[in-house]
């Protein structure tokens, strides 16, 4: 193949990051209608290509709504956008983490896990048992190495996930990975009792071979819970009392 070199970044990537910054941050609310194309051709200093191409994206993304020969609004994006848009609210633009954004994250794991786990055991069968068990044993020989231990946890919860044969949490998980692996390295430390539970892993992968659901779906959620706990302890710690929410919702 003749491939060429790739900008990293192009004229409506830098559009549409400014752009989807102003919604999500709550600069502009539902509603608004933004500036006309040719007003944010002059504001931006871009051709009206690029201007279109990101307009079209944020449609897409369900943070506007494009009206022809009328204006374009902007959408309560908690009632139009989809899971894909949380990595983007995860992080500010200051480069501090979102924390009510983080707060779902990690609740959204530990609804998920447990149910993951039972319908891993209940179709997963004994090569993904046998997947599991490997990456168990190689946990017990990185105790000591919280980074490694988090990587093995991910690579464990992505085999419990592909063998539970359920493709929107396939979908689910693929987005929550992608969020996580954006602020992992504040989290090591944090969620180290999670990390560190070999024999809840084991129990874990023991459950699958058998094809127990229930067992595994209970240790499933105990496990989660310890990381879920500490997190969201330190969520609260950090979080004001009270405060505008994203969106410019109260």
């Amino acid at each position: 193949m003749d491939l060429q070199k790739i900008a990293r970044k192009t004229l409506s990537d830098e559009v549409f990051e400014q752009l989807s910054a102003e919604i999500v941050e709550g600069r502009v609310e539902a509603g608004d209608a933004l500036p006309a194309e040719r007003d944010l051709v002059a504001q931006l200093g871009v051709h009206r290509g690029a201007v279109r191409e990101a307009l079209r994206r944020l449609a897409q993304a369900g943070l506007v709504s494009i009206q022809q020969g009328g204006a374009t609004r902007v959408l309560d994006f908690r009632r139009s956008a989809g899971l894909d848009l949380l990595s983007r609210l995860l992080l500010r633009a200051d480069g501090d983490i979102d924390l009510q954004a983080a707060r779902g994250l990690v609740e959204m794991r530990a609804a998920l896990a447990p149910d993951i786990a039972r319908l891993c055991a209940r179709r997963g069968g004994p090569e993904v048992a046998a997947r599991l068990k490997g990456i168990v044993v190689e946990m017990g020989k990185r105790q000591d190495d919280l980074a490694r231990l988090q990587t093995l946890s991910i690579a464990f919860w992505e085999e419990l996930v592909r063998g539970s044969d359920n493709i929107a949490y396939e979908l689910a998980f693929n987005t929550l990975k992608e969020t996580y692996e954006r602020i992992r390295e504040a989290l090591t430390q944090v969620m180290a009792d999670e990390l560190r539970d070999r024999r809840s892993y084991h129990s874990i992968a023991e459950s699958v071979a058998r094809g127990d659901d229930l067992a595994a779906k209970h240790v499933a959620q105990a496990l989660i819970e310890k990381g879920t706990h500490r997190v969201l302890v330190l969520i609260a710690v950090l979080e004001p009392k009270s405060g505008p929410r994203r969106g410019g919702e109260s």
